[in-house]
């Protein structure tokens, strides 16, 4: 059980967010720095530095996570979370795991075949929900988790990406 009470904590929050909707707007960020070798990086989230490398199919060391792992472990984090404040939220005592998968053609990030795509072609994530649990409750933590989680709606339906170059 949680060391204090989810909806207490968030119910000042979301008070804030009605009255004053631009106190909800935040934007988070990620940095990546190159490391000694081209085939790693760090990440700088701001408040953690996790590390990247290329994926051993793509001749990287095979030892750490690769980008496609960090959008994956991002699913499963976010959709975990989601379900279990959900959870909590309906006073549903069960234990939420999750799993998220994808599945990549490695050619085409390695200029093998113009015709491969680059990214994930099929994105799987599964969901397993141990409790005693009514169908109507079922239903409803499913359809929560996946309207309020934010990597699951950005995948799903997603936005315009901008990019900007800066050479110096």
């Amino acid at each position: 059980m949680a060391d204090s009470d989810l909806r207490a904590d968030q119910e000042p929050l979301k008070r804030e967010y009605e009255e004053n909707p631009e106190a909800a707007q935040i934007t988070l960020s990620a940095t990546g720095e190159e490391q000694d070798d081209a085939r790693s990086c760090s990440v700088d989230i701001g408040r953690a530095i996790y590390e990247a490398e290329l994926h051993e199919g793509a001749g990287g060391p095979g030892g750490g996570a690769c980008s496609g792992d960090l959008l994956l472990g991002a699913l499963a984090a976010c959709s975990q979370l989601t379900a279990q404040a959900v959870a909590e939220s309906f006073g549903v005592d069960a234990d939420v795991s999750v799993e998220a998968s994808g599945d990549l053609d490695l050619r085409g990030t390695m200029g093998v075949d113009d015709e491969a795509p680059v990214g994930f072609e099929d994105l799987r994530l599964d969901v397993t929900v141990d409790g005693d649990i009514d169908e109507d409750t079922r239903s409803a933590l499913r359809k929560y988790t996946e309207k309020y989680c934010v990597v699951y709606q950005t995948l799903a339906d997603p936005p315009a990406v901008e990019t900007n170059w800066t050479f110096e």
